[in-house]
């Protein structure tokens, strides 16, 4: 199956993508790494790894709609079957997402349900929480409410600062993810309803 991941900016997940791909863990093909910041790191990564890249700027369009009709025209000339959002910072319309149903795969920095959106590092730990997490799910058109693919806890120290509770999530991500896409890739992943099973 052919992939594309979208980034926005450092491209730490994307890194470990590509590392999991040279050994082989992940069986398929990343043709595309899309970005909508032109000085998102992650592009500079995709280029040492000799991944084409696509950088649109969202400015240059009337509507989100309009952005987005512009990537799917890319990602279907390139037979994109699925998505791998890794640090994407922008919300895709209605049509886009409809476009893949059931086929983007985004990473959370917490344990959904819990601490969505955008600081859920910051969140959790202000929160006080012993224990937070990584969660990797689908995309819905609700933010942060696909079903849920693999968790892992990651427990919030007596000594720990919010950015070392940080470094511990991207570590556990970077090992999480490329396990989940692989899963995808091979279709060992059932959705029922709003759970999914490994099979």
């Amino acid at each position: 199956m052919n992939f594309a991941v979208f980034a926005s900016g450092n491209g730490g997940n994307l890194q470990a993508i590509i590392s999991a791909l040279r050994v082989q863990k992940i069986r398929a093909a990343l043709q595309l790494v899309v970005s909508d910041r032109a000085d998102a790191y992650a592009l500079v990564r995709a280029r040492k790894a000799k991944v084409p890249t696509l950088c649109l700027n969202p400015k240059n369009f009337e509507t989100r709609e309009a952005f987005d009709r512009a990537v799917l025209a890319h990602l279907k000339e390139r037979r994109i079957d699925f998505i791998v959002l890794a640090g994407y910072m922008r919300l895709f319309s209605h049509h886009f997402i409809r476009s893949y149903p059931n086929k983007i795969l985004n990473i959370h920095p917490a344990l959904l349900p819990a601490f969505k959106g955008t600081h859920s590092v910051r969140d959790a730990f202000q929160y006080g929480v012993k224990v937070t997490g990584v969660t990797v799910h689908f995309i819905v058109e609700e933010m942060d409410a696909g079903a849920v693919i693999l968790q892992e806890a990651v427990a919030v120290g007596p000594k720990d600062t919010e950015s070392s509770l940080a470094r511990k999530i991207h570590r556990v991500e970077h090992r999480v993810y490329p396990k989940a896409i692989d899963l995808f890739a091979r279709g060992k992943l059932k959705l029922t309803g709003h759970t999914v099973k490994i099979i």
